[in-house]
């Protein structure tokens, strides 16, 4: 498994707008091989910003690099540079390959 994770830091008074974009986006990323889960995550907040990441989980780091490359990619991300600035920067990723898997056997008792 592959997971790839983009860190986003988001400018304060932007933080709905941001999140906005992500909740009606259309990702399409059910359409593409390899594809397992996708999480966007709110972080900390820090002194000019609120940290962000997507988190994506892929069979493997071949499925997330034709992912990059296909029509669907283009289509998720057509919108990206058309709007104020609402991060400081650009995203910074970071991509990992899984080397250990913990699954709980009852995840219905963790609740």
């Amino acid at each position: 498994m592959y997971i790839a994770m983009n860190r986003f830091k988001v400018i304060k008074d932007e933080q709905k707008a941001f999140e906005n974009v992500w909740l009606t986006r259309e990702s399409r990323l059910d359409e593409v091989k390899g594809f397992i889960a996708f999480h966007m995550l709110r972080g900390p907040e820090r002194e000019d910003h609120v940290l962000y990441s997507s988190h994506t989980l892929w069979a493997s780091q071949e499925d997330f690099i034709a992912w990059t490359k296909s029509e669907q990619f283009r289509a998720a991300h057509k919108q990206a540079g058309e709007r104020k600035p609402l991060t400081l920067g650009h995203p910074e990723f970071e991509g990992f390959e899984v080397i250990q898997t913990i699954e709980n056997p009852h995840p219905q008792e963790a609740l």
